[in-house]
Formats: structure tokens, sequence, C-alpha cells
């Protein structure tokens, strides 16, 4: 991986976790809302395992589409 891997894997977990801050869920009521590991949960916001899949399911579980997922400032 490269610093721009490295820096595209920290905005995606910095991006995931701030959604899941705005549901006004701590990490492990919004894990068992939404029926996941929180270790897992708190893997994807520590920069580790999310893929294309897991954001589509995060986006879902939180309402959101993919493209609002990347609309952010983070990624520009």
């Amino acid at each position: 991986m490269d610093d721009i891997d490295i820096d595209l894997k920290r905005k995606i977990a910095q991006r995931m976790k701030d959604l899941r801050i705005s549901t006004g869920k701590k990490m492990s009521e919004f894990a068992k809302d939404s029926e996941k590991d929180r270790q897992s949960l708190h893997r994807w916001e520590k920069g580790r395992g999310a893929t294309v899949y897991t954001i589509n399911k995060f986006c879902r579980e939180i309402g959101i589409t993919m493209k609002d997922f990347w609309n952010d400032s983070l990624f520009e």
C-alpha cells in the first residue's frame, strides 16, 4: 500500500465513524441494532477490514446511498 491508499483507508474509517455518531448511537448500541459484531464495527472505524460491500451494507443500515457516503469533504 502506498500513502494514497493509507490515506483513503483513514478517510473511510473516519466517515464511517462520523456517520455512526450522527445516528446518536454508541458503537455497541449501533452494532446490536444492526446485528453486527461490535469488534467488526471497531475494526472498520479504525481503518481495517472495510470493503466496498461492507460500506454498502453500512450505508443501508443508516439509510443513505453509496453516493451520499462518498459525497463528503473528506474525499475532495
